[in-house]
């Protein structure tokens, strides 16, 4: 019994002995590759917090022997793909088990993680050099990648763009960044542009002394200005018509079609099938049209605008009441009254018009009070009607402005429209036949923009009050208005306006970043209101009066006082009919 006991103490003290030298071996390779993993892991989180894994591969990967040890979700893309659109609203790190495991065909998968950062297990055969160029030809640009050795090495490779060699060798202990923003120095890379040269937002001119095409307007100088901050070079076609406008719905299907980075024109997310081409909105407005002013009212219908209906109402009944009063007064009795006396009273009637009229040689206080009363409103009534005619007879008032569709349709103007806008609007249900039967349609874009700018009166145009500023500024220098920006009248009453951009453009988040700066710090304000005259400095617009030279009437005419004429007339027959009664009801009483 003794000698099992000491066997067994024996066999228990030899597997411990055996255990202990085991731990102190150095850790098998694949588990020193999990450490590595999980410090490059931790330091991009140091670096950017990231709160999602995407592992695109199947087993067997090095990046499955860490999902134990993850501590955020993780989604497994076995086939490289995924089957639906990516929605979560997290920051992924994108983990791929080899050069090739990346296969997403999801265009909206592949437009939300576009910016994500990837890190990439490379086949002993695959070239760091090579995978940046794959990558950076697929438009995404944070890509690290690691080879077999980097268990034994601690060494990793990231992507550089813009530099001769595309990509860094990075060890595992060093400070510097594996994810930089590469796009804040592009090194003079060139950046596609069109302008569609429709003042005052973008404006080609010739550049004197580099003889090369410059853009100008509160749309190109954004773009100019972002050229400048991330140190790129603006790239623009050589065959300039300055002038020549094009439609800015090519430009938009040019920038479709990668032909374009960003385009030096604005377009609006109303008719959009989708937002991938657009940037963050520029501007808000309103889309109304601009509608001639009408013409001043004629002098003959001064005499009835003045006369409102309330305040002739309140005149009649302050007649008939001073007329009661009056009868009263004068013998504190209503033995004088009579329907004659009551409205055809004339010390009333000439009271109220300012005329003189009789009293009677003792008049009591109480008539005296009256009259008192009387020759106050006689004052006020007076004051306020030749007050109304001298103002309106220096400045006659203009003709009543259309407020809707049925008005304008009632009115002798227009609106005039291009035919590619015309369908689209119609298209998007923003304007009906109905509301477009006294329309003028042009199929030239650029001959409709001359129309509007030439300040045809003939017609009304469909303009964002954007646009009307300058317009606003311009008839400044006119004699007289010719156009007025019409609220009522609206196709769209707020629109968003948006740069167009290259789809799957990779320096999207700057330039969208350096367009609410520009609004933030008030720039876009400012050349927006110094916009006109950057018009007038290229020759695109005139110092010119487009108002017409109309002599203005300096007197009056017979047919400027046919309503008082008749009127006179009308008020003579009346008092000649009145005063037959009279003598007709006297003989009676004889």
């Amino acid at each position: 019994m003794h000698l099992v006991s000491i066997a067994i103490i024996l066999g228990w003290q030899c597997l411990r002995l055996h255990c202990t030298q085991l731990s102190a071996l150095p850790p098998q390779p694949d588990e020193q590759l999990q450490q590595q993993l999980l410090l490059l892991l931790e330091r991009i989180r140091l670096e950017r917090s990231y709160d999602t894994v995407l592992i695109y591969g199947g087993a067997p990967c090095v990046f499955h022997s860490l999902l134990q040890q993850l501590e955020v979700p993780t989604v497994l893309l076995s086939k490289g793909s995924s089957h639906s659109d990516w929605d979560f609203g997290s920051e992924p790190l994108l983990l791929s088990c080899g050069a090739t495991a990346e296969q997403e065909h999801n265009s909206r998968t592949l437009t939300k993680l576009q910016q994500a950062r990837r890190l990439v297990h490379l086949e002993a055969d695959v070239s760091p050099q090579w995978l940046c160029e794959d990558y950076f030809a697929r438009e995404q640009h944070n890509v690290a990648m690691l080879h077999a050795d980097f268990a034994t090495t601690g060494s990793f490779f990231s992507c550089r763009c813009f530099q001769q060699e595309n990509h860094v060798q990075i060890e595992l202990q060093d400070s510097s960044l594996i994810y930089v923003q590469q796009f804040r120095n592009m090194q003079g890379a060139s950046i596609r542009s069109e302008a569609d040269q429709l003042p005052p937002r973008a404006m080609i001119y010739r550049d004197v002394e580099s003889g090369k095409f410059r853009m100008l307007g509160y749309v190109s100088n954004l773009v100019n200005t972002f050229v400048e901050r991330v140190n790129a070079t603006l790239e623009l076609r050589d065959d300039y018509e300055i002038g020549l406008i094009t439609y800015h719905g090519d430009i938009v299907n040019w920038t479709q079609h990668n032909l374009l980075d960003v385009a030096a024109t604005l377009s609006t997310t109303m008719l959009a099938d989708n937002f991938d081409y657009l940037s963050y909105p520029y501007l808000t407005t309103s889309y109304c049209l601009m509608i001639p002013v009408p013409a001043p009212m004629p002098y003959k219908k001064i005499y009835i605008v003045i006369v409102q209906p309330l305040v002739l109402g309140l005149l009649v009944l302050f007649f008939l009441v001073f007329s009661l009063l009056l009868i009263y007064s004068e013998e504190l009795s209503w033995r004088d009254l009579s329907l004659a006396n009551f409205l055809l009273n004339d010390r009333s009637l000439r009271g109220l018009l300012g005329q003189s009229f009789p009293l009677p040689a003792n008049p009591s206080r109480h008539l005296k009070a009256i009259c008192f009363l009387i020759c106050f409103a006689s004052i006020m009534t007076t004051t306020m009607y030749v007050s109304y005619l001298q103002a309106y007879f220096t400045h006659p008032p203009l003709e009543p402005l259309p407020r809707s569709y049925a008005d304008l349709r009632a009115s002798p103007y227009r609106i005039a429209i291009h035919r590619r806008e015309l369908n689209a609007l119609l298209k998007g249900r923003n304007l009906t036949t109905a509301n477009g039967t006294n329309l003028y349609v042009q199929d030239s874009w650029h001959n409709f923009i001359q129309l509007r700018d030439f300040f045809n009166a003939s017609y009304a145009y469909p303009v964002t009050r954007a646009r009307w500023y300058s317009y606003a500024e311009q008839q400044r220098f006119f004699k007289r208005p010719v156009f007025y920006y019409s609220s009522d009248i609206c196709i769209y009453r707020q629109i968003f306006l948006c740069i167009p951009l290259r789809p799957h453009l990779p320096y999207r988040d700057l330039f969208e970043e350096h367009m609410q700066l520009m609004q933030e710090f008030g720039m876009l304000k400012f050349w927006m209101g110094r916009s006109f005259f950057d018009m007038v400095h290229l020759g695109l617009s005139l110092l010119k009066d487009y108002s017409g030279h109309q002599p203005d009437e300096d007197a009056l005419y017979l047919r400027d006082l046919t309503l008082i004429l008749y009127f006179f007339l009308a008020g003579h027959l009346f008092a000649c009919f009145v005063f037959f009664i009279e003598l007709y009801r006297g003989k009676a009483r004889r």
